[in-house]
């Protein structure tokens, strides 16, 4: 299995706007790869570029510029050409997500090649034709070509949360402390018992409350604090229930 971004290359070929260089780096560089090859860029180095990297000058200042895009590919075991039209080619088609799952089964130390094409024309045929598969990220049918940086961010986003999840989403900065099944019985009970202090949950006439509440909260995935969370909202019900039936 690979284990490192370092053996992705993201190669852009004959990119028109110099900005567009400076805005992929960018893209790259936010999800941890630096990587990139540019193919007979029209203008390059550029004052555009590095403005539009915001800070990615270091991709740029590594950026290795080629004559041909046969330079760009070499050493590359494996190929992917992206392209936002379908074209009758003889070339296995899948989207981003399905990309990166294949690359991460490649040898180590595969070296991985991502090709995107021109701002108004994609690659060629001929271009294609050295691609082993084919990306198309499934956009809206009548609207599906995405600028290159956008395109670029996509595949970039991908590699990163399959390589190198290092936030867990939903989770961000957060440690959390397991619970066990004995917790969440605890609190159930807990439940029940101040429902029926303040009145909501008639114990002759349960109904499927509890059973409706024990799925809400197996599917939250409550953790430690959320637990102690829960518990301080039942006391303080009871306690606020408790001073309110004794007026």
């Amino acid at each position: 299995m690979m284990k490192s971004l370092n053996n992705i290359r993201f190669v852009l070929v004959g990119t028109t706007h110099p900005g567009n260089i400076g805005a992929a780096a960018r893209a790259m560089k936010t999800m941890g790869l630096s990587n990139l090859h540019l193919v007979e860029p029209k203008i390059y180095p550029s004052a555009e570029a590095t403005a539009r990297a915001s800070g990615a000058d270091d991709v740029l200042a590594k950026a290795v510029v080629h004559d041909s895009l046969d330079s760009a590919l070499k050493d590359c075991q494996h190929v992917y050409g992206m392209s936002a039209r379908l074209r009758h080619l003889p070339v296995p088609v899948v989207n981003p997500r399905e990309a990166v799952e294949q690359i991460q089964q490649t040898a180590e130390k595969s070296n991985i090649a991502i090709v995107f094409g021109r701002e108004h024309s994609g690659l060629s045929n001929e271009e294609l034709d050295r691609c082993q598969h084919l990306i198309n990220i499934p956009a809206k049918p009548d609207y599906s070509s995405l600028n290159l940086a956008a395109a670029v961010q996509v595949l970039a986003y991908e590699l990163k949360m399959s390589f190198n999840p290092e936030i867990e989403s939903g989770r961000i900065g957060e440690q959390r402390e397991a619970i066990d099944a004995g917790d969440l019985e605890h609190l159930y009970s807990h439940f029940e018992q101040s429902l029926v202090t303040i009145g909501f949950l008639d114990p002759e006439q349960p109904r499927n409350l509890m059973r409706r509440l024990r799925r809400l909260f197996n599917r939250a995935d409550l953790d430690r604090n959320e637990l102690q969370i829960l518990h301080g909202i039942l006391r303080a019900a009871e306690t606020k229930q408790h001073y309110e039936g004794g007026e």
